[in-house]
């Protein structure tokens, strides 16, 4: 008789959590099957293939809860629960699971609660010399306006064991953090209520599989947005284009000697923000992310599968993996200790992968469309070219960015991306776009030299923005939405009126950046090729069989 291996799914597909888990708990239910395991899922989403009745040996169309998982438990007898690959549905189970006395198979329950625990997190990374925005967990206003005073505002408030950034708001002053903070408690009541230092950076972020001695990094990923949207929501570039080695070094390090010290067996995800060239740790999720499957296609790691095994106590290096950054150019790993060592030089990248968001804000009528720290999209896509540019591209227009050619191009932009939309206005000027702005966009632009025509905003009466969007025409606009600015504003009203008449909006201005780089290829699709994509594919097999 096999021995039996309960694997955790993650519940209804819903914003935050989406099909990304169901693919980690499928792939890992299959490296059970072929390590001589029995493998038997619990998930009650009937649209996901691990539901299917030949994805495992078992399945349990249940509820994802304490209770049900129990019976399910009892009935089994499973020699040990994954909890990894569920999201945060699943390894919120693992503390209350151990304490019923099952064993949870690769990182344990006192890893991921320290993890969690902003205090005790904080007090490990000072250990290991690891730098992170400061901040506390706190348990009441009284305590969160302290500790904003203490650290300075802007600052970003958010509810622990959460998914999604749900509840989660970058604050400005003391008057929002009032209005806010209950809704962060009310997200996730009995837990602390996080507030950190918010740092306007460059984000990045790894996943990391590790054997509890060796941390094998398939990629480091640079976030397109910088800090302030959410992961689930930004662009995301692999291998970096912007970091240097420096500072891929530091994640490097910093990976390893976190995922040693939290004694992670199995999968790992550390986002990081960027700041004067130092890598300061955002968070720490001891479970599958939702760029495990673009991951492992880009790189043609298996890192289900990797870290399956390793969970169930095989080493990475007797799969032929050591500890350090998998190098996509070079196809090989670049050891931990020459990062420690000596910073090495990173191979030229042969190829881009470009991750971007789907949102669904056609279907879902009364969401605010701006983007900010809690998470709205609804999938992502992938674009693989040569170049950044063309993997840009493909990337944005799978995502839904229906942009037309020299079409009219608007921009209305908040006082502190005005700089940034000069340049954007620029290039959109150069390659003969007609560009128009709302009056004090429009004087920023002019002051540098840049040509564009000035429209009203709707309450300064016709002719203005909403009218122009009605009437045709317009190509694309370019709305960055000031702090705290909700839905149904005169700006909110602007970026329905985009969804409603099917006209691109950006609502960050990195997005913006980007698509305006990418305008060669928008208006020449045929500078990009279709053939690295096919022939990665064609060659796509796992390094290590």
């Amino acid at each position: 008789m096999k021995p039996t291996v309960l694997v955790l799914g993650s519940g209804p597909i819903r914003i935050g959590q989406g099909i990304e888990f169901d693919y980690s708990c499928v792939h890992c239910v299959w490296a059970l099957e072929q390590m001589g395991y029995r493998a038997v899922i619990i998930n009650n989403n009937p649209e996901t293939v691990s539901t299917d009745f030949d994805t495992g040996d078992g399945l349990y169309f249940e509820p994802v809860t304490l209770e049900d998982v129990l019976d399910v438990i009892a009935h089994e007898k499973p020699l040990g629960v994954v909890a990894q690959f569920g999201g945060q549905t699943a390894i919120n189970l693992a503390e209350g699971l151990s304490r019923a006395g099952v064993s949870i198979l690769g990182t344990q329950p006192d890893a991921i609660a320290l993890a969690e625990d902003r205090d005790q997190f904080e007090k490990l990374l000072t250990e290991l010399g690891v730098p992170k925005p400061p901040g506390r967990a706190v348990r009441s206003l009284e305590e969160a306006e302290h500790v904003a005073d203490e650290i300075g505002y802007p600052v970003l408030v958010r509810p622990s064991f959460v998914l999604g950034g749900r509840a989660m708001e970058i604050v400005y002053d003391s008057g929002q953090l009032v209005g806010f903070y209950n809704e962060a408690e009310d997200a996730n009541p009995g837990q602390p209520v996080l507030v950190d230092k918010y740092f306007l950076g460059v984000e990045a972020e790894v996943d990391v599989i590790s054997d509890g001695t060796d941390t094998l990094l398939p990629g480091i990923m640079q976030h397109i947005e910088r800090a302030g949207i959410h992961s689930g929501d930004s662009m995301a570039v692999y291998p970096p284009v912007s970091l240097s080695d420096e500072v891929q070094r530091q994640i490097v390090v910093s990976a390893c000697s976190i995922a040693r010290r939290l004694g992670i067996k199995g999968i790992m995800n550390i986002q990081y923000v960027i700041v004067n060239e130092v890598a300061f740790v955002l968070e720490v999720n001891p479970r599958a992310s939702r760029t495990v499957p673009y991951l492992s296609k880009v790189t043609g790691i298996p890192m289900v599968q990797l870290a399956t095994r390793t969970m169930m106590g095989e080493r990475l290096v007797d799969r032929g993996y050591s500890s350090g950054l998998w190098s996509l150019s070079s196809r090989r790993v670049l050891p931990e200790s020459a990062f420690i060592d000596g910073t090495p030089k990173i191979p030229e990248p042969s190829l881009y992968a470009v991750k971007a968001p789907v949102f669904s804000f056609q279907k879902l009528g009364h969401v605010e469309p701006s983007l900010g720290p809690e998470m709205k999209s609804t999938g992502e896509v992938l674009g693989i070219d040569y170049t950044y540019v063309s993997a840009l591209y493909k990337a944005l227009i799978a995502s839904g960015i229906q942009f037309r050619p020299k079409g009219k191009v608007i921009l209305t932009v908040r006082e502190s991306d005005k700089a940034q939309a000069v340049e954007i206005g620029k290039q959109f000027v150069d390659r003969g776009y007609e560009v128009m702005c709302t009056p004090g966009t429009g004087e920023a632009l002019r002051q540098h030299g840049v040509q564009c025509d000035v429209v009203n905003k709707i309450k300064d009466g016709s002719p203005n923005l909403l009218e122009l969007l009605f009437s045709g025409g317009v190509s694309l606009m370019i709305n960055t939405p000031e702090a705290g600015q909700k839905s149904g504003s005169d700006a909110s009203r602007i970026r329905r009126a985009c969804i409603e008449t099917g006209v691109a909006c950006i609502t960050s201005i990195d997005t913006a950046q980007a698509l305006a780089d990418a305008l060669e290829v928008f208006e020449d699709p045929s500078k990009a090729s279709c053939e690295p994509f096919v022939r990665y594919v064609e060659g796509a097999k796992p390094v290590v069989q």
